[in-house]
């Protein structure tokens, strides 16, 4: 009696080639992994540190203090915009969110170096990880938003639409800083350079929005004093990250405002379109994310190598 191998009845196309990556799908596939990605990337950052997670409110209350003082009181950029602090910290909160989650994300895989050059595993794991990582340390900064607006009267003026446009404004924000993260995450493997191009474009992204001033400023010089197309006005408004930060002005700062304003200083006007310019906002990020997707799998194969 001959003994048959017990893998002969198995087809070749049910084994997998080592090495080969199915790109997002994996990490869904892996997430027990990505677990422990999450967790030690939360447990370690204030390891050894006196404060902790407080550290998590002292940065944004420090960025809030000095851009309150110096662009609210002495520059003056409040006028008209009531509520300006609620109105400044809901977009530095979404600022802080896409520009730990990009920068991480792009510094994911050299930062991991040592694991990507021993072992195979989904290299995308690295940069979901550090998106997620940034959301949880978001969280805190979130819940001290929410406690300032509900002690002003938040609740007698929220509706639906405003918690769902903060779902909404998270999502677009989060799939955004992902593609960006792991196009130049890819790039910064062969090409150190990437990381410097990633801290201009942070640097840029808190003035390209409307975090330190409201939208009809951009409009008024659009269309008065530079007479510029229309055009320009929409371009900059479907920037994924000034969909964001509108998204979060209107779930915490308007209704938390609205009990405040007088005939001499309203309510900012809302963007127009701002429904379709969700979803134009979110499909952009889509598309970015796909795209960082292809470089990404296009690259992947030569990390070893690189580091």
């Amino acid at each position: 009696m001959t003994l048959l191998d017990p893998f002969a009845i198995v087809p070749r196309s049910a084994f997998e080639t080592p090495g080969k990556s199915r790109g997002l799908i994996d990490v869904v596939r892996w997430r027990y992994l990505l677990h422990l990605l999450v967790r030690t990337g939360v447990t370690t950052r204030y390891r050894n540190s006196v404060l902790g997670w407080t550290w998590s409110y002292v940065r944004p209350a420090a960025q809030f203090l000095v851009f309150w003082v110096v662009l609210g009181v002495f520059m003056q950029l409040d006028r008209g915009i009531p509520n300006y602090a609620v109105y400044l910290f809901s977009g530095i909160i979404v600022i802080n969110l896409f520009s730990e989650a990009f920068k991480n994300a792009t510094t994911s895989i050299v930062g991991n170096a040592p694991l990507v050059r021993k072992v195979f595993l989904p290299r995308q794991l690295f940069a979901v990880s550090a998106v997620i990582v940034a959301l949880i340390h978001f969280l805190p900064q979130l819940g001290l938003l929410l406690v300032v607006c509900i002690l002003l009267g938040w609740f007698a003026h929220v509706s639906l639409l405003s918690l769902l446009a903060i779902v909404a404004g998270m999502i677009i924000i989060m799939v955004f800083a992902l593609g960006l993260g792991l196009f130049f995450g890819a790039l910064n493997v062969r090409y150190r350079d990437a990381e410097n191009i990633v801290e201009l474009l942070l640097l840029l992204a808190t003035w390209a929005s409307p975090v330190l001033y409201s939208w009809t400023m951009v409009q008024t010089a659009v269309f008065d004093r530079l007479q510029w197309p229309s055009w320009v006005l929409d371009l900059y408004l479907l920037n994924p990250i000034t969909q964001g930060v509108e998204l979060l002005h209107y779930a915490f700062w308007r209704p938390a405002t609205e009990g405040m304003t007088t005939a001499a200083q309203p309510l900012v006007e809302l963007p127009p379109n701002l429904a379709w310019n969700t979803l134009s906002t979110f499909l952009i990020a889509v598309v970015t994310l796909l795209i960082g997707q292809l470089v990404f799998r296009r690259l992947e194969g030569r990390f070893a190598q690189d580091l």
